[in-house]
């Protein structure tokens, strides 16, 4: 494996600007929707297998120009791009189109995680803690990671990319990144030192230093064999009408055991009215933006303010909250169920709209609850016809669960659950309305509730 050195300006960049204005914006990762792409700047790029053989593989980081976002403000996107002379009928779904010009002139490049054999030299890389240019491989010195791993891209669509070796490992690439200290990395090793068994402990990640500053880009960690994801999970009960309120109340022990855990192994504060406040601001200023970019938001807009104001006027009547490390984008999809029956929370990132330094703040542990309790309804809403009775038996189980093991219902608190369901929902509704307008209904149904009654 060779580097490439980082130019101010990149030849082969220049050579994919064409293609990649067509191929990014379809990909489902891509943050910049909605606004076109005016061009690309080289972040860093490095040459991770020659294209001299059968494959070739690079490893960017490109900065998307998306006006009227100052260039050097545009998001910054993790490619991996695979090189052959041709790409054969099984890799179809990962072109990106052919180079007729620049200093791979002739090729064909393409998405290298469709591919088994790039896929394996990253793992490979991790293996040996190799250090390229500025990538840096990094591992447990406690965990090994075997040869020989043959590797199979998760192709259901998500905000990342993840690969999964041999049934052992799975590595999740962060597509768009950011500077600065990832809590998909950070909250996992917290959990393994603090020995919570319901997040599986990093074996591995893949980081850069660029400028001084430091960038995740992938975390290793064990697969969970014969796994299922709480989503997939719900939606087959839903599909045979069985109950799932069993597993809901199962889930909410798991989340409360990671969030007990999260207590003792970072910080904790207390939220009063000073703090509660610039919380409760961006509640409403969200809502704003959301009601003037989404018109069917605005019917709505006074009652879910109520929300906020209520939450507001408790802080200001000298109510506090502990707050502490979170998930931060708790939902069905990111809880997988053993063949045991166990459940494990995975993907720690947070939402990754929201600035990196909002996602490591300490926050109430009801916005996980919240989130939950949200894609409870998501689910019920997805079959025809809903079925909000099943949503409604799920929150309250769940919810029961969490208070078998923290002692406290979250219910008990249901000015705050209110603020932070309201505040998913619109949340969702802006996502809905940008990359899936058929789901529209499904928070705008949430909304007319949250809208006019509390909680449950």
């Amino acid at each position: 494996m060779a580097e490439t050195v980082t130019p101010s300006t990149s030849a082969l960049l220049a050579s994919l600007d064409p293609l990649l204005r067509e191929w990014l914006p379809r990909q489902r990762w891509f943050a910049g929707k909605g606004r076109p792409v005016a061009g690309f700047s080289p972040v860093a790029e490095t040459e991770l297998l020659p294209p001299d053989g059968r494959v070739g593989l690079y490893h960017l980081l490109v900065r998307a120009e998306q006006p009227p976002v100052p260039a050097e403000a545009g998001d910054c996107y993790q490619l991996l791009i695979g090189v052959r002379q041709a790409l054969p009928p099984h890799l179809a779904p990962a072109l990106i189109g052919h180079l007729p010009d620049g200093p791979l002139a002739g090729y064909t490049v393409y998405d290298a995680l469709y591919d088994p054999r790039p896929a394996e030299v990253l793992l490979e890389a991790l293996r040996s803690r190799a250090r390229i240019g500025g990538l840096c491989f990094e591992r447990d010195p406690g965990q090994e990671i075997r040869d020989g791993l043959v590797a199979r891209l998760l192709t259901a669509e998500q905000s990342n990319s993840s690969v999964v070796y041999g049934d052992t490992f799975i590595l999740k690439l962060l597509r768009r990144v950011v500077p600065g200290v990832n809590p998909d990395l950070e909250i996992p090793l917290a959990l393994a030192r603090e020995g919570c068994a319901r997040v599986p402990a990093p074996t591995a990640w893949l980081r850069a230093e660029l400028g001084g500053e430091p960038y995740v880009l992938g975390v290793l960690q064990p697969f969970v064999r014969g796994a299922t994801d709480g989503w997939e999970l719900a939606l087959r009960e839903l599909a045979k009408g069985e109950d799932f309120t069993a597993e809901a109340r199962a889930l909410g022990r798991a989340t409360a055991e990671v969030h007990t855990a999260l207590a003792h192994a970072l910080p904790t504060v207390t939220l009063g009215h000073s703090q509660l406040e610039p919380l409760v601001d961006g509640m409403l200023e969200r809502l704003a933006a959301a009601a003037q970019a989404v018109p069917a938001l605005r019917p709505y807009e006074d009652g879910l303010r109520s929300a906020y104001t209520a939450l507001a006027d408790l802080a200001a009547e000298g109510r506090t909250w502990t707050a502490q490390r979170v998930h931060g984008d708790l939902h069905l999809g990111q809880c997988l169920r053993s063949p045991s029956g166990e459940w494990s929370l995975i993907d720690f990132e947070g939402e990754p709209a929201r600035p990196l330094a909002e996602r490591r703040m300490p926050q109430p542990p009801l916005r996980d609850v919240a989130g939950m309790l949200r894609s409870f309804d998501y689910a019920a809403h997805s079959v025809t016809p809903p079925v909000p009775d099943w949503a409604a038996g799920c929150r309250a189980a769940y919810c029961s669960g969490y208070a078998e093991i923290t002692g406290t219902d979250p219910r008990t608190d249901p000015v705050l659950l209110r603020a932070y369901e309201t505040d998913k929902a619109v949340y969702e509704v802006v996502y809905e309305a940008r990359h899936r307008p058929d789901w529209l209904p499904v928070p705008l149904s949430a909304v007319r509730r949250l809208a006019t009654s509390d909680l449950i």
